[in-house]
């Protein structure tokens, strides 16, 4: 049978998660300004546009965020 309790628990732990990240990007651009301009990181500025492609911050956003989510999952999963 399908629970809404834990559905609204799910999505509040989620909701959270999701604001934390948020939070730590707003000031991760004050305190981390390196962020977006590694180098690898594609930027293009034309006349009217400017666009940024920020590869190799992502990849390693990506390989930082695994490793912690791994981490958490052993350490509850104990």
């Amino acid at each position: 049978m399908f629970n809404f309790h834990d559905l609204g628990r799910w999505l509040l732990v989620i909701g959270g998660g999701i604001a934390l990240v948020g939070l730590l990007l707003m000031l991760g651009g004050r305190s981390l300004p390196w962020l977006g301009r590694l180098p690898g990181d594609i930027r293009y500025q034309g006349q009217n546009v400017s666009c940024v492609f920020p590869i190799v911050t992502s990849i390693l956003l990506s390989i930082l965020l695994t490793l912690l989510l791994n981490l958490i999952v052993r350490l509850l999963n104990r």
